[in-house]
């Protein structure tokens, strides 16, 4: 007689209530992008001392969760007290009052010192989402689609991060910019997000999500300590690497595209949304290509994705910023290609991730030695490569690890230090060399997120017994 297996189906409503977060903070963290040559242009800044914005930031991920691994280790955490919607409702309320904070701050035309204070507050609440979150997809449903769930969830982030720059920089440069003085533009904007925010709190607070009962039927998996996991903690140095890459090319890209095409920065911004949208089409793209449907299905939901994806795009662009089919069609090529290396991938989350690492390399390397518009497509065309490398880090760096996932989490998360810390080291290069010569900073990242994706995920996985 044979055993039988039941997967767990994936539940619908936390799927679509996490779903939902994964966009909020997309597009709120996305908005540093638009800060940044905002605050360098209100506060006379210099590259370095506008990525101080993202510095701020994200080493609230590093400091909250570093207090939340150490609080795990008493069990007296959130998630282990009270469950995954608990700690995602605390998450919104601080993100919530940090927005507030935000716009009361912008309202008084206070120092640029206090924004960043507002914005570590930020951090530190999105920092709950992030620990709760991701492993929570990972978790409702059959692991060996976790990959795909988590792209699917990342895809709608990036609609967040796509929408971001191409509503805040309307807004904030256009629209309140020129009827309001110095950083009162953002007044409106961040009341706004605040309230979005304690509705969205509100709601999953409402929301029958059974956390408490998946978490105990966990699987226990293998109790060796974390640290002596050589996986885990080079997936959280793939986290440094990739969050950091990532960041540092976006919070740089208006500038680039400002030096190397002599655009404007309202239309520079409007370029950026195009490489946050690459990663939400690449997302997309992953979701499918990484689940179990038949090849022939693969293809078909990856066009129709594709197509619809850069529909929203081009016509958020074309709406608000007058960006034309013949501005922006030279972006279809590497959506083309983006296709291709998908095949290449073969559904595999480790070799996927390494193809797309060799493969940004490259871009860099042209963006760096091409000016115009030829470079600045390079450019911004790497976020469709860095579509699924988030979730195919994540994933295989959690994988078998049971009632420990609450701690790794907190590591990998912890890990987004990689966002405060490579923008202003490439903002120094940049006020050194140049703005194209400081690309090298995400160059060395990705040659070793092609390292993990190789080998280093397979690294001390061998001795679990799975």
């Amino acid at each position: 007689m044979k055993h039988i297996t039941n997967k767990p189906k994936t539940s619908l409503i936390p799927m679509i209530s996490i779903t939902v977060l994964f966009f909020m903070w997309g597009f709120i963290t996305s908005l540093n992008d638009i800060l940044i040559p905002y605050f360098k242009s209100v506060y006379h800044l210099s590259h370095f001392q506008a990525n101080i914005v993202q510095f701020a930031f994200f080493i609230a991920y590093f400091v909250g969760s570093l207090i939340f691994y150490f609080w795990t280790k008493t069990k007296k955490d959130p998630i282990h007290k009270y469950g995954y919607k608990t700690t995602l409702v605390i998450g919104l309320i601080i993100a919530a009052i940090a927005c507030f904070c935000f716009a009361m701050i912008a309202k008084s035309f206070l120092p640029f010192s206090i924004f960043l204070v507002a914005l570590f507050m930020l951090g530190i609440g999105l920092t709950f989402l992030q620990i709760a979150a991701n492993p929570f997809v990972a978790i409702i449903g059959d692991k060996d689609t976790a990959s795909s769930r988590l792209n699917l969830s990342q895809a709608f982030n990036s609609l967040g991060t796509t929408l971001g720059p191409a509503l805040g920089g309307y807004f904030i440069f256009t629209y309140f910019g020129k009827t309001s003085q110095g950083a009162d533009a953002v007044f409106l904007p961040y009341l706004f997000l605040a309230c979005l925010l304690i509705a969205l709190a509100v709601f999953i607070y409402f929301s029958k999500i059974k956390t408490e009962e998946e978490q105990e039927n966990e699987e226990g998996g293998n109790e060796q300590s974390i640290f002596k996991k050589p996986y885990v903690l080079l997936g959280a140095l793939g986290v440094f690497f990739y969050v950091g890459a990532e960041v540092t090319i976006g919070s740089n890209l208006v500038s680039y595209i400002k030096e190397t095409t002599n655009l404007p920065q309202d239309i520079a911004a409007a370029f950026l949304s195009y490489y946050w949208g690459g990663a939400m089409i690449g997302r997309f793209l992953g979701a499918v290509s990484l689940s179990k449907a038949k090849p022939m299905k693969k293809l078909l939901d990856m066009i129709i994705l594709a197509v619809a994806s850069f529909a929203v795009i081009f016509l958020i662009n074309y709406y608000f910023h007058h960006l034309t089919f013949g501005d922006v069609w030279f972006f279809l090529v590497f959506v083309c290609l983006n296709f291709i290396f998908f095949y290449l991938g073969q559904g595999k989350p480790a070799l996927t991730l390494s193809i797309f690492a060799i493969v940004n390399i490259g871009l860099l390397f042209s963006g760096i030695e091409i000016q115009g518009g030829i470079g600045m497509w390079c450019l911004l065309s790497i976020g469709l490569f860095n579509s699924i490398m988030w979730s195919n880090v994540f994933t295989l760096a959690i994988d078998n690890l049971g009632k420990q996932t609450a701690s790794a989490s907190s590591i990998l998360i912890m890990m987004i230090l990689g966002g405060a810390i490579l923008p202003p080291l490439q903002g120094l290069i940049a006020d050194a060399v140049g703005i194209r010569l400081s690309y090298i900073v995400p160059m060395l990242s990705y040659l070793y997120l092609f390292f993990y994706g190789f080998k280093g995920y397979k690294i001390g996985k061998e001795e679990i017994k799975i």
